[in-house]
């Protein structure tokens, strides 16, 4: 085994390598792959600690008001059933614009024409929520947790 088999093709020596030195090579290259990954897998760790991402930048941002409602949501059945659905997201926005007293003006102060007070973010999970069962069937009530942030927004999550 120790001498490597030849091959000529038209004049010239063409060298193939045995199937052991084959394996010993996809080995070594393994290593190599593994290697490269662990060192990219370092990193992207020394990256993350250095600029956290966008979502932990969410939950450690300060909230200044936090509070627990349940929304009722039946006037949403009155809609045809094709529009029940987003009939109820709108139905949660108003609710919350009311109840977390966004976009309102104190007395005396003209309104502009861009909003200053600022504006209703709906998390994936409500969303994910109301639409669970179609466009036709959203629930009767949803109890939601609504965390106004220094801005004025107000970040709607499930509670």
């Amino acid at each position: 085994m120790g001498e490597k088999p030849q091959e000529t093709v038209e004049g010239e020596e063409v060298q193939t390598e045995d199937p052991e030195t084959i394996e010993k090579a996809a080995v070594t290259e393994e290593e190599a792959e593994t290697a490269v990954a662990e060192e990219e897998k370092v990193e992207e760790e020394e990256t993350e600690e250095e600029a956290p991402s966008r979502r932990t930048k969410e939950r450690e941002e300060e909230f200044v008001e936090e509070r627990i409602y349940t929304v009722g949501l039946g006037r949403a059945w009155i809609k045809p059933p094709k529009k029940r659905a987003p009939k109820a997201v709108r139905i949660i926005r108003a609710f919350v614009q009311r109840h977390m007293k966004v976009g309102e003006l104190p007395l005396g102060e003209e309104e502009e024409e861009e909003e200053e007070g600022g504006r209703i973010i709906i998390s994936n999970e409500v969303n994910e929520k109301i639409w669970s069962r179609g466009i036709e069937k959203p629930p009767r009530k949803l109890r939601i947790r609504a965390a106004k942030d220094e801005e004025g927004n107000v970040t709607v999550f499930l509670a």
